[in-house]
Order: C-alpha cells, then sequence, then structure tokens
C-alpha cells in the first residue's frame, strides 16, 4: 500500500468519525446530510480522495510493463481481492464510524429509516459508490496499458473475471432488496443485437423468457444481418429442445427434453466453444441437421455473456414414430385409401424407414425407403435405398386423343434405386444407380402400344421401356436457413445418363438445373412475421435430353409445379424446357401469409423432336404464362398452401396443397 493512501485512511476516517456523532437533539437525518454534503451526499474530503485516489491508481496501474503476468500484478496490487487495499479500508471504517453516528440520532428516531434517509436505501454512502465507479473505471484504464504484446482478452479475464468490472464492484450494486437467487441472463437474438449491439438486458431466466428466447428465429433472417454477432468470441454452444410451439419449457416450468442425444447433435455442428462466431459455419450446421432427417425446425439464438456470446441452437425434433392415413377419388383407380407410416428409430440415429401404400380396387400403390442420412461426427457417408411402384394417368398423351378402346393412357412406373451421399467442400453430392421399368396401359392394366391415331406411347414400340442409369447430382444451398429460408439460394446440379440395357437399349443423357433465389423486402413495410416473413422469392429452372428419348420422359410443362393456370401437361412436352417463377410473399397474421405469383414455361420449340410427337398432335402451345394469388396457413399439419392461377388463355385454376411451390 503506498503511504499515501494510509495516510488518507487514516485521516478520511477520523474526519467521517467525528463528524457523524455530532448530529444531536434530533436534527432531521436529511438536513443534517444535506448541511455536512453540502447536498450531495459526499463530504469535500472524501471528493478529494476521490479525485487523488483514482489519479493514483490509474498512474500505477500504468506502470505494470515489462510483460509481467497480469493475475500476479493484480494480486501484488489488490491483495488477490480485485479491490485496492485503500478502498477496502474506507469501506469498513466508513461503516464502522457510520453505524455508531447511526446509534447516536436521538429522540427515538427509528434506525431503519434513518439508515434509508442517510444512504438512499442501499445501505451505502454514495462516495463508496462513487468511489468503486472511479476506482472501477481507472482500473479498466490501468489495464489497457499492459504492454508487450499480452493478449487483450486474457488480460481482461484476468483482471476482470471476463464483465469487464471488479467482482466486488458489480456484487456491490446490487440492491439489498433483490433476491441472491436471481439468475441474470441476457439473451437476445439477432435482430435486438442489430438495433442495440451495447445493450444488454438483464432478465430472469425464467419459462417466458426461455421461452420467448427459443421462438426467436436466430438463424434464419436475423442470422443474414447480424453484422455486430461475426468474429465475437463464443464462450459455450447449448443445444435447447423445444415444441411445436417454439417452447423450451412446458406448462409445468420444466425443460423440453429431447429424444436425440445431445452430444449426437454436438458432433453434427462445426460451431465449437472458443471459436469465433461465424454465419457460414451456423448456416453449414443447419444444412448437416436439415438433411438428417431428424428435425422439423432449428433456430438460432444467442446469449450475451459480458463481451462474449452463447450460441443456441433450438431443435424441435419430428416424430420418432408418425402414422397416417386418409382417402382420395381419382379419374383413374376411384377410392382410394392412402397410408403412410415412417419410423425414425429403426436402426441406429438417425436411420429411418419410410413406407406409403395407397390401396384400392384397382390395385395397389406403394413407396418404400430406408435412409441412413451421411453422419458429420463420423464422416460416415449416407445412402439410402428405395422401391416404388406407381401409376398414374399420363400427363404426355391428354388432350382428348385417347387409346383405340376409347381409354385414357395410364402410365405405369416400377423401379427402385440406390443412392449415396457425402459432401464434397461446399456442395452436397449425391450419386445413384437407378432402374425405372415403365409401361403404357390402359384402364385394366393391359399393355398400349399406340394411341388411337396409330402414334407409339414408348420407345421401344413394345409398350414397355427400360430404363438402366447412373445419376449424380450437386446441391449448392446458401440459403440462411433450410427449414425457413428468407434469404440467400440454393442451386442443385445434375446429370443421369442411361446404359443400353433392357428393352430399348436407350442411350441418352438428361442434364437438369434448378436455382431458387430469395430477397428480403419491406416493400409496404408490412409488419414482421417469424414464420412468414415477406420477401420476394426466385425460381429458374432448364433441362434437356441429349440422345434416345421415350415419350414418357419428356418434360411436361403446367400445373401446380410449373406453371399455375394450367393442368400437368398442357402447355407442352418437349426435349428441352426453361421454367421461370417469381412470388412476393407477405405476412397477413401471425400464422398466414400471402403471395402474389407469376409463372413462365417453354419448350424452347423442342415438341416436335420426341417421338410420336405427342404435344404437336394434341394442338399443345408449347409456352403458357400465368399468374395469380395464393394464401399461406401454418398449421399443426404443416404449411397449407391454396393457389388461384389464371393462364394467358384465360382458364382459371385452384391448387390445394402443402408446403410452399419453392
Amino acid at each position: 500500500m503506498l503511504a499515501v493512501h494510509h495516510k488518507l485512511i487514516e485521516n478520511g476516517a477520523a474526519s467521517l468519525k467525528n463528524g457523524v456523532p455530532s448530529v444531536n437533539n434530533g436534527q432531521d437525518a436529511r438536513s443534517t446530510r444535506d448541511e455536512l454534503f453540502c447536498g450531495t451526499g459526499i463530504l469535500p474530503v472524501h471528493q478529494k480522495l476521490i479525485e487523488n485516489g483514482a489519479a493514483s491508481l490509474k498512474n500505477g496501474a500504468a506502470s505494470v510493463k515489462n510483460g509481467q503476468d497480469a493475475r500476479s500484478t493484480r494480486d501484488e496490487l489488490f491483495g488477490g481481492t480485485g479491490i485496492l487495499p485503500v478502498h477496502q479500508k474506507l469501506i469498513e471504517n466508513g461503516a464502522t464510524s457510520l453505524k455508531n453516528g447511526a446509534a447516536s440520532v436521538k429522540n427515538g428516531q427509528d434506525a431503519r429509516s434513518t439508515r434509508d434517509e442517510l444512504f438512499c436505501g442501499t445501505g451505502m454512502l454514495a462516495v463508496h459508490q462513487k468511489l468503486m465507479e472511479n476506482g472501477a473505471t481507472s482500473l479498466k484504464n490501468g489495464a489497457a496499458s499492459v504492454n508487450n504484446g499480452q493478449d487483450a482478452r486474457s488480460t481482461r479475464d484476468e483482471l476482470f473475471g471476463g464483465t469487464g468490472m471488479l467482482a466486488e464492484v458489480r456484487g456491490a450494486q446490487l440492491s439489498p432488496r433483490e433476491s441472491p437467487s436471481l439468475k441474470s441472463s441476457h439473451n437476445k437474438d439477432f435482430t435486438s443485437l442489430l438495433k442495440t449491439p451495447a445493450t444488454i438486458a438483464a432478465q430472469a431466466e425464467i419459462p417466458e423468457a426461455v421461452n420467448s428466447n427459443a421462438r426467436q428465429l436466430g438463424g434464419t433472417l436475423q442470422i443474414s444481418q447480424a453484422g455486430n454477432a461475426e468474429g465475437v468470441y463464443v464462450a459455450d454452444v447449448k443445444i435447447r429442445f423445444v415444441n411445436s410451439r417454439g417452447e423450451a419449457v412446458d406448462k409445468k416450468g420444466n425443460p423440453v427434453e429431447g429424444r436425440i442425444s445431445e452430444d449426437f447433435i454436438r458432433g453434427e455442428i462445426k460451431l465449437k466453444a472458443g471459436d469465433n462466431y461465424s454465419r457460414e459455419v451456423v448456416r453449414s450446421d443447419l444444412q448437416q441437421l436439415q438433411q438428417l432427417g431428424l428435425f422439423e425446425k432449428v433456430t438460432v439464438s444467442i446469449e450475451e455473456v459480458g463481451t462474449d456470446v452463447n450460441v443456441i441452437y433450438n431443435v424441435q425434433e419430428r416424430s420418432a414414430r408418425s402414422f397416417s392415413v386418409s382417402a382420395s377419388l381419382s379419374d383413374d383407380v376411384g377410392v382410394a385409401v392412402p397410408l403412410s407410416y415412417t419410423d425414425r428409430t429403426f436402426g441406429t440415429t438417425p436411420q429411418r424407414l419410410a413406407v406409403e401404400l395407397q390401396p384400392s380396387l384397382r390395385g395397389i400403390q406403394y413407396d418404400v425407403q430406408f435412409v441412413s442420412p451421411y453422419v458429420a461426427a463420423e464422416d460416415r457417408l449416407g445412402y439410402s435405398v428405395r422401391a416404388f411402384g406407381d401409376r398414374r394417368i399420363s400427363e404426355i398423351f391428354n388432350k382428348d386423343i385417347d387409346l383405340p378402346n376409347g381409354n385414357r393412357v395410364r402410365e405405369i412406373r416400377m423401379g427402385g434405386n440406390l443412392r449415396f451421399t457425402r459432401p464434397l467442400g461446399d456442395w452436397q453430392s449425391t450419386l445413384g444407380l437407378n432402374y425405372t421399368n415403365i409401361s403404357t396401359r390402359d384402364r385394366n392394366l393391359n399393355i398400349a402400344r399406340r394411341d388411337e391415331l396409330g402414334n407409339p406411347l414408348t420407345f421401344s414400340g413394345s409398350g414397355v421401356d427400360e430404363l438402366y442409369t447412373v445419376s449424380f447430382g450437386a446441391l449448392l444451398d446458401r440459403r440462411d436457413n433450410p427449414f425457413n429460408p428468407t434469404s440467400g439460394s440454393i442451386l442443385s446440379l445434375s446429370t443421369e445418363q442411361s446404359i443400353p440395357l433392357g428393352r430399348g437399349n436407350i442411350v441418352s443423357n438428361r442434364l437438369l438445373a434448378n436455382y431458387i433465389h430469395y430477397v428480403p423486402v419491406t416493400l409496404f413495410g408490412i409488419s414482421e412475421s417469424e414464420a412468414l416473413p415477406e420477401m420476394l422469392a426466385f425460381n429458374l429452372q432448364a433441362g434437356t435430353v441429349i440422345g434416345d428419348l421415350p415419350p414418357t420422359e419428356a418434360f411436361r410443362l403446367g400445373g401446380r409445379n410449373s406453371v399455375r393456370g394450367y393442368d400437368s401437361g398442357d402447355i407442352g412436352s418437349g426435349r428441352s424446357y426453361f421454367l421461370a417463377s417469381g412470388e412476393y410473399r407477405f405476412p397477413v397474421g401471425q400464422d398466414v401469409g400471402g403471395v402474389i405469383f407469376v409463372d413462365f414455361a417453354s419448350d424452347l420449340g423442342t415438341g416436335d423432336s420426341v417421338l410420336g410427337k405427342p404435344a404437336v398432335v394434341r394442338d399443345k402451345p408449347g409456352t403458357g404464362a400465368g399468374v395469380g394469388v395464393g394464401v399461406r396457413v401454418r398449421s399443426s399439419f404443416g404449411l397449407i398452401r391454396l393457389d388461384v392461377g389464371v393462364s394467358d388463355s384465360g382458364d382459371i385454376k385452384f391448387i390445394l396443397g402443402t408446403k410452399q411451390r419453392f
């Protein structure tokens, strides 16, 4: 301790002790305080002490030179307590003398009220509060002078416990009326971080606060705008399970428990404690979690810890098993009863089995698939095995040209595939071995070779074509959040080469490209919606077939996933195609959104290059456009969409389905 500080303590303590007992004869504590402290709550001697002490502390801390270890320096200056002995002594002497002085207040004044008047209900003189504030400031400035390359982060953490403030001072600022069990938490989503980057709003870790944090859609719009979070030191990475309402606790305040182990999820994400926050890494993590097929939704939020952050992955699991049954009516099979079962506990995590059956009076359709996705923690190759059998009225051979017996043409597809998946840099790649048997038949499943005009229905001419192919696809996902994208893009490219085996000996190569882009906007200042935000969405598609082309494999244009306002295949069927769609999406309410859309498609004049010229003989235009409006509704069954499309020829079509168009 400096001799000057020792003398200051003795003089200051003596003057304070002598001054307080002179409050006699029932003088009002408040007026006495004002007379003693000039209405400021601080003695002039203390004011001088504050100024001298702050200056000497700043100069003393600045003299820590030549790379001395921050911890030992702190211990030498502060006695290992995080507070200068001078301030500790002042506090002790001041508290003792103040206690004695308060006891001398005569005429039955209540000690509690006197204390409250003297100390403003805090139990501490303003002088001491001021000493602490100045001491913390000067210490912070002094720490900055530690020279010779010491790391700022480690120095701060050793001196201030990672808070930028002495632990003793931080504790002294709490009111005696605050519950000591109250847990402080600084939770923010990325939007709040952007708006108030310097603000830390303390709140209790209670169910409402946790739920609010879990509901934040950090990882969508917020991640794309969280420039202030980029590069921030990550103190911890947390996994938080949430329910379908985005709540991390139930009504009783108990945390939502997950079926999937946190260790497994941690193994699948790249962001680790000790890293610097990166939007690119978080986006990559969300893509990996999405491709596992285990989660309905994942969002990301942050929790401030001093100048660092904790990153929280809010995970909504899909059910372990699901079963559904419905009924449908079609022109082809009449009444059918679709059944669906998915088991996400089949095999080991995250493997799953999905079975879809559609029995009817005219047979049974099926689609059975086992999926073992790529596991990042083990760098384990992903794979899937699928078998299918499908029946539908042809969208190529329609438009009132039927079979010679008057039946409409049915396409029966049966086959299977084996596919392998793994990332290649930023791309997700898929290699597939595929087999498809395609036959054209009448209502009673009798083989049909030609239509009523004598045009062939299959490449082989036998009514059956077989395709053995090897496919390769690559996907580059730049969306902010694949579970609910609001910005970014996704590009997929694929090629499928047929091998001349089986009926038809078909040799061809199919090339496809698909690009989707999302742009967040506020065109009309519509209020934000977490699930259905305002944005522009664009989709461009193109494809072509080189070599042999079975008529049933031509690109069909028009319909719910093409140009709305047309029935499926009514624009054309060609060897090549181009499709463009644009949507303006906007929120109407919390769970309701609206869409204004425009679609355009063209077969690029290739309709007459398809065997039998099915589009030409059926007088399909080859090019078409549609505009319309739609409604999106969030429900317990997922997103429901209703679109009304008007074609360029004036036809109106209604489309009811699930999920966004793209």
